[in-house]
C-alpha cells in the first residue's frame, strides 16, 4: 500500500486532498499545526480509517518537529511515497515588502521553502531505496515565470525558489523512480477549499473564472492524486496552474 505524507492536510485544501488519497486507497500520515474542532471534526469522520491513517502535530516552521514527522510515520508504517507539501504560511493582509517585519519575511521562507528542504533530505533516501516516489509542492499562478506579485512578496519569492527547488529535483531524482511537480492553486476562497466541483457548479454568484466556476479543494486533489500514480513518471518538473483560467496575480492591479 503506497503512503502519502501531507502537512497541514486536516483542513482547508489539505483535507480535500487527504480525503481523495484515502479513497484511493492509500493510507496517510496527516501533520496539522493546531489541534481545533475541525481537526477532531476530521479524526471523528474517518476513525473506521484508523489502520490507515494517523494525525501527527507539528509546526512546519519547526526542523525538529518535521523530523519527527518523518521517523513516526516510519515508524509506523515503515515508507513514505509520497510527500505532498501542502502546508505554507501566509499574510493575508497586503501590504509592500516596506512595511513587512523581520518576523513575517522569515515566517515566509521558513514555512515555504526551508521546510520543503529539511522535508526533502529526511524523504529522498527513504524514495530512493523504495525506488518510487512524488514529491508535490505548491506555487501560485505563474511562478515558474518569476512574476512579481504585488502586496505578496515574502510568499512569491519564497515560491518562486521553491519551483527551482521542485524542477531540480526531478532532475537530480528522476533516476530513482521520483518524480517532483508543483500545482498552483487559483483564487480559492473559503469554504471553497473543502467544496467539490458539483458543488460548484450548483452554485450561482460563484462564477469568477472564465469556465464559469469557482475553483474548488476537489480540483487540487484530482490534479495530486493524478500526479501520485505510478503512470505519471512521465510528468516531472512540471509547474501546473489550476486556476480556470482566472489571473489570480494581477486582479488588484
Amino acid at each position: 500500500m503506497r503512503h502519502a505524507l501531507i502537512t497541514a492536510g486536516a483542513k482547508g485544501l489539505g483535507r480535500k486532498v487527504t480525503e481523495k488519497l484515502l479513497e484511493k486507497g492509500y493510507s496517510v500520515t496527516v501533520n496539522y499545526r493546531t489541534y481545533d474542532r475541525a481537526v477532531k471534526d476530521f479524526q471523528d469522520q474517518y476513525k473506521h480509517l484508523d489502520d490507515r491513517l494517523q494525525f501527527i502535530q507539528g509546526d512546519v516552521t519547526d526542523k525538529t518537529n518535521l523530523i519527527q514527522l518523518v521517523d513516526k510515520t516510519m515508524e509506523r508504517f515503515g515508507r513514505i511515497d509520497f510527500l505532498i507539501n501542502n502546508a505554507g504560511p501566509y499574510i493575508f493582509e497586503r501590504k509592500n515588502l516596506i512595511d513587512y517585519e523581520e518576523a513575517e519575511w522569515y515566517e515566509m521562507i521558513e514555512g515555504n521553502l526551508n521546510s520543503v528542504f529539511h522535508l526533502l533530505k529526511k524523504t529522498l533516501p527513504i524514495m530512493r531505496k523504495q525506488h518510487f516516489g512524488r514529491i508535490i509542492t505548491y506555487g501560485f499562478q505563474g511562478a515558474d515565470a518569476a512574476q512579481g506579485w504585488i502586496h505578496r512578496s515574502g510568499f512569491s519569492a519564497a515560491k518562486v525558489g521553491l519551483v527551482s527547488l521542485t524542477k531540480t529535483i526531478a532532475l537530480e531524482e528522476a533516476s530513482y523512480g521520483i518524480t517532483a511537480n508543483m500545482v498552483c492553486p487559483g483564487n480559492i476562497l473559503g469554504d471553497m477549499k473543502e467544496a467539490s466541483i458539483s458543488d460548484a457548479r450548483s452554485m450561482t454568484g460563484m462564477n469568477h473564472t472564465p469556465i464559469g466556476r469557482s475553483a474548488t479543494g476537489e480540483d487540487i486533489a484530482r490534479t495530486i492524486t493524478f500526479l501520485c500514480e505510478n503512470d505519471s513518471d512521465m510528468i516531472t518538473g512540471s509547474i501546473i496552474d489550476v486556476t480556470g483560467g482566472e489571473n489570480v496575480i494581477n486582479r488588484f492591479r
